[in-house]
């Protein structure tokens, strides 16, 4: 149902390319994914179902940094669509601020945490074998006074992902079922 005084915006609402959409979601199933995985392991024994689960995380980790780096690729030469001036309008200031800063701090962050966990495996000696495929080249040389110190910023850097990714899914869920604007619809496959 919608409101009748704010009139949902669906129709007037340009969407995203299909590539678009599809980087957004496959990375953020992969992001939310690799993020638990990485808590679930930080507490196992050691054994080699851990072993075969950080694998999996590094895998993963590599995968969202190529994903994020297409992604922004295809963001640099796809411009994409505007916000409607109905919805810019009715946003009050912090909230166009809030928009562009999160998504700002999103695409550094979907860099930095596979980045620093690729320096992190680097400096404990671990190497990365990209689906036990590609090896791939250490990011730093082994250390391990650096393996410990890059940890926590690998793990503040998720969770500060998370947080953002927390926060705008918040923000999408807002404008769907409070503002009833049809933002939501920019991003969502399908008609």
């Amino acid at each position: 149902m919608t409101n009748p005084s704010q009139p949902n915006l669906t129709a007037a609402s340009p969407r995203y390319t299909a590539v678009a959409m599809l980087l957004h979601w496959v990375l953020a199933v992969a992001i939310l994914t690799a993020f638990l995985v990485g808590l679930y392991v930080e507490d196992l024994p050691f054994s080699p179902n851990k072993l075969k689960l950080i694998n999996w995380h590094k895998w993963a980790g590599v995968t969202i940094l190529a994903l994020s780096l297409l992604r922004l690729v295809w963001r640099l030469t796809h411009r994409p669509p505007a916000l409607p001036a109905r919805i810019t309008q009715a946003m009050p200031s912090w909230q166009r601020v809030a928009h562009h800063g999160t998504h700002h701090l999103m695409y550094l962050l979907f860099f930095a945490v596979p980045l620093l966990g690729w320096a992190y495996s680097s400096a404990k000696g671990y190497p990365i074998v990209w689906f036990g495929v590609l090896a791939l080249p250490d990011f730093v040389s082994p250390d391990p006074a650096l393996a410990d110190a890059i940890k926590p910023l690998h793990a503040l850097a998720a969770w500060g992902l998370i947080g953002l990714v927390a926060l705008h899914v918040a923000a999408a869920l807002k404008h769907q079922f409070i503002d009833r604007d049809g933002l939501l619809d920019r991003m969502r496959p399908g008609r």
